[in-house]
């Protein structure tokens, strides 16, 4: 009762490099820019070009969607930390922030799934894919995982709005990240423990374990063609995504399953920022690169511009 009630936070952001505030300001706007930009260009390409109008790119256009909304829920802010030193975020704004960010992670896994069972169609029953694959179940598994993604953090972050914050109010990160914010609690935080389980285990493990088995299929099917060109074509038709999906999740695995990297007073927060920013901009490079349907749509939008 002697506590005073916390009703805004303070972000530290990387005061460990003072020195390198501003060269981080203009490396980390470099690359968001980029990154939207990439995006932005992506969605214009699949949505102009008719050719493009296929499961696959659709899949992909909502992945640019989910890439900006994910960057600009954190980018902005903490760029205003490193600029300003603009460190103040209201309590409402720290939820909103840390809601963002986790709905976004939850949708982009379950997203790229169901890109996975887009690819395990496409090459284990290539005849039917058509039927299978039609415009009301490709919008179905999208919004299936846009709500589901929506809704499964939300219990998660209902809770920790109803810890109590008091005294200490300065979150050692560059953005409201939940075990952070959790830290600064003074009410009992036990019931996390559990909870970030059960987010981990839908949110995380089931689409890669769904995903994992996915392509275990696909591989055991491009292993039975005979000729080696027959491979060769099926595995560049799901080779972009599975390096996005490596990427995903081997980046997720080593920013947050280092050692120290659940350590909230000293957490990895460069390599976590790298992660957030840079995986959203490499992933239209590769499927720009390893796609040739992309890549003459982009050639065919560039002769139009001029």
């Amino acid at each position: 009762m002697n506590h005073t009630k916390v009703t805004e936070f303070l972000i530290l952001g990387f005061p460990e490099f003072p020195e390198l505030q501003l060269p981080f300001f203009f490396l980390f706007s470099l690359l968001y820019l980029m990154a939207v930009l990439g995006n932005l260009l992506v969605i214009y390409i699949v949505c102009a070009d008719r050719h493009l109008h296929v499961p696959m790119y659709f899949f992909l256009a909502n992945l640019s969607v989910l890439d900006i909304c994910s960057l600009t829920s954190i980018v902005p802010k903490m760029l205003t930390i490193l600029l300003a030193n603009d460190c103040n975020i209201s309590f409402a704004g720290c939820f909103l922030q840390m809601y963002c960010y986790s709905i976004c992670v939850c949708i982009e896994f379950v997203l790229l799934t169901a890109m996975a069972y887009d690819r395990y169609i496409a090459i284990c029953n290539p005849l039917r894919y058509l039927n299978i694959m039609n415009k009301r179940a490709c919008a179905v598994l999208a919004a299936a995982s846009w709500i589901q993604g929506l809704f499964e953090p939300l219990p998660h972050h209902i809770v920790i709005s109803q810890f109590m914050f008091c005294d200490s109010n300065v979150i050692n990160h560059f953005f409201c990240e939940v075990a952070a914010v959790v830290k600064l609690s003074c009410s009992d935080t036990s019931i996390m423990q559990t909870m970030n389980y059960i987010l981990g285990l839908f949110g995380l493990f089931i689409p890669f374990l769904l995903t994992l088995t996915t392509y275990v299929f696909i591989i055991s099917t491009i292993l039975k063609i005979r000729s080696s060109k027959g491979k060769s074509k099926a595995f560049s038709t799901c080779s972009s995504h599975l390096t996005v999906i490596l990427m995903s999740y081997g980046t997720m695995i080593g920013v947050y399953m280092s050692p120290g990297a659940m350590d909230t007073a000293n957490p990895n927060k460069l390599p976590i920022a790298m992660y957030i920013v840079t995986l959203p901009l490499l992933n239209p490079l590769i499927y720009s690169l390893r796609s040739r349907e992309l890549k003459v749509a982009l050639k065919k939008a560039l002769i139009k511009t001029h």
